[in-house]
């Protein structure tokens, strides 16, 4: 069975697809370690433990990041985490932390990168104009959302739309997005080559 460790900082919707996902038995030999979050008050954390997950806050504020950074890596080695999943942690993780798990940290983000990386993504692509939007799932490296891409989904921008509206519609397709992501990079069945990430036939 692998282990997920999830780091979150907000109402964790991410997280809850992932575990939606594992409890109907669409993502398999998956469970989910420990929920970790730098914010004590976070929604998702909250909503981890009401599933009697390990769910634990490791405050960020005034903290130096490597100090942060450290204990967050000990936790997630204490609970014998195989793939990290950042599922809205709103941090810019440290070198340090990436080397810890190299090539087993995944993030999703509200855009179709290389375009749009940063927050407020779907402002950015509505002020661009941008007529398709979606999100993508990617190893997460040292640079800010300019990881490896494992998948990405499509979403059609309306001439109506405003950030809100585009955001609901494209975490939807997050919630699909990341689950069938974690199971790809699970399944072993991939290479990387320059920065493709290349499917094998099973």
């Amino acid at each position: 069975m692998h282990r997920l460790g999830i780091l979150l900082s907000g109402r964790g919707s991410n997280f809850l697809a992932i575990a939606n996902a594992i409890r109907e038995q669409h993502l398999l030999g998956a469970e989910i370690a420990v929920v970790l979050s730098n914010l004590e008050d976070s929604p998702g954390l909250a909503a981890a433990r009401e599933l009697d997950l390990p769910a634990f806050a490791i405050p960020s504020a005034g903290r130096k990041r490597a100090e942060h950074d450290a204990e967050m890596i000990a936790r997630l080695h204490q609970h014998k985490v195989d793939l990290v999943c950042l599922a809205g942690y709103m941090r810019i993780i440290s070198p340090a932390f990436v080397a810890a798990f190299p090539d087993r940290i995944l993030n999703v983000h509200p855009s179709l990168l290389p375009a749009f990386p940063g927050l407020d993504a779907q402002k950015q692509a509505l002020d661009y104009g941008a007529k398709v939007a979606g999100c993508t799932v990617h190893f997460v490296d040292e640079a800010v959302d300019h990881g490896v891409i494992v998948l990405q989904k499509t979403v059609a921008v309306h001439d109506d739309d405003t950030a809100s509206t585009l955001s609901v519609r494209i975490l939807d397709q997050e919630h699909l997005a990341y689950p069938e992501a974690i199971m790809r990079v699970l399944s072993g069945e991939y290479a990387v080559q320059d920065r493709r990430y290349l499917r094998r036939s099973v």
